[in-house]
């Protein structure tokens, strides 16, 4: 399953690369592009483990900017 979710106060490109890299690692995800210029985060993953994968995005993303928040619709 594909979705895109907004991405609320992130701040720079590096960040957004580190954020790309940490998502990549995580069990389930097949792609993740985080777009500093859209503002924007598109994360494929297993539909089976969404519930799972949610949390450690979430979690990512705080640990590189700890502002930055992952809006899910």
């Amino acid at each position: 399953m594909k979705q895109i979710f907004r991405m609320q106060d992130l701040d720079c490109a590096n960040c957004a690369a580190k954020m790309e890299r940490k998502i990549a690692k995580i069990e389930g995800v097949q792609s993740v592009t985080v777009n500093f210029l859209a503002q924007k985060l598109i994360l494929e993953a297993e539909d089976a483990k969404w519930a799972e994968i949610l949390p450690q995005v979430d979690e990512a993303v705080r640990k590189v900017d700890p502002d930055c928040r992952v809006i899910l619709k």
